[in-house]
């Protein structure tokens, strides 16, 4: 199965949405700041310096993962999705790589992301790239007991 990393499409935003809210519900960890980027990326992410990959399997959009721009060389690792019959085949990690490998093209110097305690697969993910668990502050997420950050 040939799994491809390609930007995303104003017609990507429903499956977008839908990749995202399948696993955040599932954790009852959908809040009010989710709604927010997942009702509007383009002008949450992409129209302020981010950007968004979508993963397709076979002609499905299997998943997705964004870099949030904080501030200058200051990115967010947001949005990472994989929908469940597509989890466990390299998926995550190929997005995560495509994630990492364009905060380098531009100059990030730093990576951040918030995650809950629930997500042990994700947060291994994460610790496996580099990340480092840090204090946890300017959250914008009720629901986010974990934070880490990459430095680039």
């Amino acid at each position: 199965m040939e799994i491809k990393i390609i930007p995303y499409r104003k017609e990507h935003h429903a499956r977008f949405k839908e990749l995202n809210l399948e696993w955040l519900d599932h954790y009852n960890l959908t809040e009010s700041h989710d709604l927010m980027v997942l009702d509007d990326p383009e002008g949450t992410i992409l129209h302020r310096g981010g950007y968004i990959w979508i993963a397709e399997a076979g002609g499905k959009l299997v998943g997705s993962a964004a870099l949030m721009k904080e501030h200058e060389g200051v990115y967010e690792l947001a949005k990472m999705a994989v929908t469940e019959a597509y989890r466990g085949k390299g998926i995550s990690r190929l997005l995560i790589e495509r994630c990492i490998a364009k905060a380098r093209e531009i100059g990030a110097k730093k990576l951040t992301l918030f995650s809950n305690h629930q997500l042990q697969t994700a947060i291994g993910l994460y610790s496996k790239y580099g990340f480092r668990h840090v204090a946890l502050h300017d959250s914008p997420f009720e629901t986010a007991d974990v934070r880490m950050e990459l430095l680039l």
